[in-house]
């Protein structure tokens, strides 16, 4: 079968299509034929080893997210059958409950084997089934954009109808943030540096947005908004170290900053001083749980919610596409079709 896989040495360079051998399928485990793949930041830095040892050993088969059907299961599987269509989950092994080492050491796509293979074997607990409403390719963009939103507005972020959020940026995790903010009834600011994107946030519900170039103190713009309670309730903190320090004078008072994205840098400057005097909770969202993934499923299909989609690509042009999702500028999710 065909695999991409990073081998010989880490870099984007060593990302190589090649041959494996079917994978078989032992007891509780399903053999998976791929049929999308979808794409994240963290595709970008798996191949450059970027988060060290638990970026996995060599050889390694990139990419977490995709959607293909079960061709085989293993003895004792009674979760799919042959035929379904299924997602795999994030983190292998965290099904439910609280964070811990073992779990978060069970990514696909690093430090796991991914989905850039035609056929996958997984944990029959590590897959999810996909409502039938949704199409491949939308099913493929889910478990670790869509989770990691669903994540932070709903599980940590309790968001209520009338609540006040502001998501930061319009990439994916922004973009499902938006929708199932709305989806709870809630008030959403959107800011961008495009007035083009920021005019599809609209589009799609975004009650306020703010271009951050024209108002690079957005945090200051954003108060006429945000008057009657002093604040947002839940800010979806995608920026990292350049917009953390507005954030924070952007939240109320016992409000929540959803810690996801460092896309301006790793390292902040900030004064602690508000997050203690005005009880600001810094929340880190990394993806999410099984639980949390069909609970987000039932609510998607509840409501008709449909994926933004973007650029897809063939199977054999996954550094192409790589590329253009290094390049910026897309809206909504790069695939992959196999």
């Amino acid at each position: 079968m065909r695999v991409f896989q990073i081998e010989g040495d880490w870099g984007f360079d060593n990302l190589t299509l090649t041959e494996r051998d079917d994978p078989s399928c032992g007891p509780g485990k399903v053999i998976v034929e791929m049929r999308m793949a979808s794409l994240n930041s963290r595709d970008l830095i798996v191949p450059e080893r970027g988060y060290g040892r638990a970026t996995g050993e060599l050889p390694l088969i990139p990419v977490s997210d995709g959607v293909g059907e079960v061709v085989e299961v293993g003895p004792g599987v009674t979760r799919v059958a042959v035929g379904d269509r299924v997602c795999p989950t994030y983190f292998q092994n965290w099904t439910a409950g609280a964070p811990s080492p073992e779990r978060f050491a069970s990514a696909l796509g690093g430090p796991l084997d991914g989905v850039m293979a035609d056929r996958i074997c997984l944990s029959a607990e590590g897959v999810v089934k996909v409502p039938d409403y949704l199409t491949d390719a939308e099913a493929a963009t889910l478990p670790c954009a869509a989770l990691t939103a669903w994540s932070a507005v709903i599980t940590h972020g309790q968001t209520r109808a009338g609540d006040k959020l502001l998501v930061q940026g319009t990439g994916s995790v922004a973009l499902f943030a938006l929708a199932f903010a709305k989806m709870q009834g809630a008030h959403v600011t959107v800011i961008s540096s495009s007035d083009d994107k920021l005019s599809k946030v609209s589009e799609m519900g975004a009650d306020a947005t703010i271009n951050y170039r024209s108002e690079e103190d957005w945090a200051r713009a954003s108060r006429p908004i945000t008057a009657d309670r002093g604040g947002y309730d839940n800010i979806i903190e995608l920026g990292g170290a350049k917009t953390l320090p507005l954030s924070l004078r952007a939240v109320r008072p016992g409000g929540t900053l959803s810690m996801i994205g460092v896309l301006s840098g790793l390292n902040i400057e900030a004064s602690l001083g508000p997050i203690v005097a005005r009880q600001v909770r810094l929340q880190g969202v990394t993806v999410g749980h099984r639980d949390g993934f069909e609970a987000m499923l039932r609510a998607m299909a509840q409501h008709n919610m449909r994926p933004v989609l973007g650029e897809t690509f063939k199977f054999d042009q996954l550094k192409e596409a790589l590329t253009h999702l290094r390049a910026g500028g897309h809206f909504g999710k790069t695939l992959i079709e196999f």
